[in-house]
């Protein structure tokens, strides 16, 4: 008797735990009802069960949006009696799915105060000069000022579905794509809460502008898709739509501080949807202090955002446990307004500009999403792998047992470098073309290291000899291609900057600087490096990126690149050093062109031929 008791009660505490864990689910509440017809439905059916449903029980199902027709999706006022009603009729057997339209929020947060913006001073240092900067202590423990220096965000859209976006003074100089109201079924969506317009403020906020506070990505463009009321309120059948007009109309980051129980079939197909079109979607957890995080946050393909406060502990609001992927700067305002994230807003009883300090995991999710778009403007576009970078970047916190942390905490100057790992960015090349002297125009005119024309005639040689090859062996053009042909009829100008620590530095100038500089690599002499300036370095990259299906063309290209830069150099000026200047310099620098012709045209395979 007393080993069933025991089992009994061990049941009865595993049934609480579930009940408790899985809460989130079966809480929630409605007063409306989704219906998703069939796709296979036609028009005139899904209007026969439409009146059907009006004759029968007395209410009319309507198209959600303007934007529903296409998904068939359909709402209805009514309650859980009806719900049932509607599973059980014959309605069933034409929809994909019938359940209520749950209604999310804004997680509940604070305003500790509005801030004087009159009294601040501009940063200082490498700082941007918004005079409040200075009191946003959760850009600064992200890191991001190192994460400015290589990407800010352009050519990337972020959708922020929420309450609107209201262009507030310091939001003036941000880049907007039109977005929708499916609150008030308009074009133009407006806040009318103040909470979207604190979000879109972290990720996009005017920056170095001279006015008030920073954003993360702020070279970015904001989508404003208002699906919350005034009082903070919308209905899942409203979100799911904003996130698939996100998604088509060229949003590649979403933001959703929003949340609350029930899950929903229609957002969770959305979330696919955009998913699958390659957008990054991101979720508050919600500020309940439970051990489990609210939905959207906790759908697959949602990067889940627990909140920090300023000395990077867990908030005692913020969510943990299941649906946390991830941590960052949500404030804490129980000391006072500077434990808050600042941010231009509006106040929603006057409608005035004010800066104010706001906490939540509603503000820790705009930072995810802010350097999401930073991530993918280093060239990381796949969500899946945007999300591999956020989360192996984050700083890590050991025996997280209660998974408060998620992956770890938020630092964009990691997840900026790992997005760039192995590339050469802009900024990368700049530098090195500043810090060779190659911006200056006296290095392209007077002789600095080639004359001009020898150098213009080495490039266009070589895509005109690619040109050639092309047509008598059709191949696809390519930025590898282009790439090696440049480098390879510079003569691999980079790397004569080639530089490791402790280490002699005459093998790099001697194979670096002697094509381009032509043999500057030597005091006062202008010949050829006969080792460099052969067949020696294509053939060792063909044998070394062959195998490569991207990279071989960068091999290809440069030997086609070298065999004109070489062939030029015979034309022109064929001394070489230790050979000379005559007849046998010329005989060798015309052989090891046609070399590297020879070996450009032996690799490119006959499956390589455009059918």
């Amino acid at each position: 008797m007393r080993k069933f008791l025991i089992i009994g009660l061990f049941l009865l505490g595993l049934g609480w735990a579930v009940s408790n864990f899985s809460g989130l689910a079966a809480k929630g509440t409605y007063d409306s009802i989704v219906l998703d017809f069939r796709e296979d439905r036609g028009t005139a059916e899904i209007e026969n069960q439409v009146n059907a449903i009006a004759a029968q029980f007395n209410v009319r199902p309507q198209l959600n949006s303007r934007f529903s027709e296409a998904d068939h999706l359909y709402v209805v006022k009514g309650d859980r009696q009806l719900l049932n009603a509607l599973k059980r009729s014959n309605i069933s057997k034409y929809t994909e799915y019938i359940e209520p339209d749950y209604i999310y929020s804004i997680p509940e947060a604070s305003l500790s105060g509005v801030v004087d913006a009159s009294s601040a001073q501009p940063s200082g240092g490498q700082a941007p000069n918004d005079p409040l900067y200075s009191k946003q202590w959760n850009l600064h423990n992200i890191s991001i000022e190192s994460g400015w220096a290589e990407t800010k965000g352009s050519g990337v859209t972020v959708a922020v579905i929420d309450t609107g976006i209201s262009q507030v003074p310091d939001l003036k100089e941000t880049k907007f794509v039109a977005g929708y109201d499916f609150v008030g079924e308009q074009e133009d969506a407006k806040d009318d809460n103040g909470h979207g317009t604190h979000v879109a403020g972290t990720i996009a906020q005017s920056t170095n502008n001279g006015i008030g506070v920073a954003g993360i990505a702020y070279e970015a463009s904001l989508m404003p898709l208002k699906v919350l009321s005034a009082s903070g309120g919308g209905t899942v059948a409203d979100i799911a739509e904003a996130i698939r007009f996100a998604a088509d109309h060229n949003a590649t980051v979403i933001n959703m501080s929003l949340g609350g129980g029930g899950e929903s079939s229609a957002m969770q197909e959305a979330i696919a949807y955009a998913h699958k079109k390659g957008v990054v979607v991101i979720a508050a957890a919600g500020n309940s202090g439970q051990n489990a995080a609210n939905y959207p946050a906790r759908y697959p393909h949602v990067i889940g955002v627990a909140a920090l406060g300023a000395s990077g502990e867990k908030t005692p609001y913020s969510n943990f446990g299941a649906g946390v992927d991830i941590s960052a700067p949500g404030g804490d305002t129980s000391n006072g307004e500077a434990g808050g994230i600042l941010q231009n807003t509006l106040n929603p009883q006057t409608g005035e500009s004010i800066f104010a300090a706001f906490q939540g995991t509603s503000m820790a999710a705009p930072h995810v999403a802010g350097v999401a778009a930073l991530v993918q403007s280093a060239g990381v576009k796949d969500p899946d792998e945007v999300e591999t970078v956020l989360t192996e970047s984050a700083r890590k916190v050991q025996d997280d047992t209660l998974n408060q942390f998620g992956s770890g905490k938020l630092d964009a100057a990691a997840a900026v470098n790992l997005a760039l790992r192995g590339k050469i960015t802009f900024n990368d090349f700049f530098r090195w073309l500043r810090d060779n002297g190659y911006l200056n125009p006296r290095f392209w005119i007077d002789g600095g290291a080639v004359a001009l024309l020898p150098k213009l005639a080495m490039v266009l040689g070589s895509y005109l000899l690619a040109w050639f090859l092309r047509s008598y062996f059709p191949f696809t053009w390519s930025w590898s291609l282009a790439t090696g042909l440049i480098s390879g009829s510079s003569g691999f100008f980079f790397l004569k900057g080639l530089y490791l620590f402790d280490v002699p530095q005459y093998p790099f100038r001697l194979l670096g600087s002697s094509l381009p500089e032509l043999g500057s690599a030597v005091q006062g002499s202008s010949a050829l490096n006969p080792i460099s300036a052969s067949v020696l370095i294509p053939g060792l990259l063909l044998a070394l990126l062959l195998g490569h299906q991207q990279w071989k063309w960068f091999a290809i290209g440069s030997s086609i690149g070298v065999s004109v830069c070489l062939a030029t150099s015979a034309a022109i000026d064929p001394t070489l050093m230790w050979i000379g200047g005559g007849a046998i310099a010329r005989i060798y620098l015309i052989v090891n062109a046609l070399l590297c012709f020879g070996l450009a045209r032996l690799a490119m395979k006959p499956e390589d031929k455009i059918v």
